[in-house]
């Protein structure tokens, strides 16, 4: 399966890593790091979150990593994995 990285997800990630690096650049290069092993390791085992609450849609999966919420949708017909948004509910983004 391919990974796709959606430009919300980007932006977002940015945000957050910035905002990380403004205390510790270190910190901010480890959670990146970690983050995308994660997600690298999505295609093996996709199903492996639970469905996003919101949503009656078995395809549209949330991961929650060091407290932030990764939305991201299982694509088999196209074979990919959509990683969609990250935030982190009790903080705003802008």
């Amino acid at each position: 399966m391919q990974i796709k990285l959606d430009r919300k997800f980007e932006i977002n990630f940015n945000i957050i890593f910035e905002y990380i690096a403004k205390d510790k650049f270190s910190a901010s290069k480890k959670f990146r790091k970690k983050l995308f092993e994660q997600i690298k390791n999505l295609p093996n085992f996709p199903y492996k979150f639970r469905k996003l609450y919101y949503f009656d849609d078995e395809k549209v999966i949330d991961m929650t990593f060091k407290g932030y919420t990764i939305i991201y949708e299982v694509d088999l017909n196209n074979n990919t994995i959509v990683i969609l948004n990250i935030f982190q509910k009790n903080k705003p983004l802008l």
